[in-house]
């Protein structure tokens, strides 16, 4: 029983992360396609997206120390995901509050895969 409630917090973390990423992709759609916003539309995408992808990685870790591992680069990521998104506001005032959920979600990731390390690595 406890192996599947963990097995459903590993696939509720995936789907969330998921779902973060395509949440950017969505306000990365509304954005004007200058040329201040194309690069940052750019980074964006990749490190919200690299969350997701380094923790499914983590949940297919060889042992603790990859898994470990490759925790620390999804939450590098969304750190990384946090710096853009400040970039995108402050090009682009006006979605200001339109972002307030999204840099929320991005803490409350961040600070998921802080706690799954740390409990970890005691």
């Amino acid at each position: 029983m406890e192996k599947t409630q963990s097995t459903n917090k590993y696939r509720e973390l995936e789907e969330r992360t998921t779902e973060f990423a395509k949440r950017i992709i969505r306000l990365c759609k509304e954005l004007p396609t200058d040329n201040i916003n194309k690069p940052l539309i750019n980074q964006i995408i990749r490190s919200a997206g690299s969350v997701g992808a380094n923790y499914r990685e983590a949940n297919e870790a060889l042992g603790k120390k990859d898994f470990v591992h490759r925790l620390r680069i999804a939450r590098k990521e969304a750190k990384e995901t946090h710096h853009w998104l400040e970039l995108i506001k402050e090009a682009n005032p006006a979605l200001e509050a339109r972002m307030q959920n999204i840099f929320k979600e991005t803490t409350e990731i961040r600070n998921i895969l802080s706690a799954i390390i740390g409990k970890i690595s005691l």
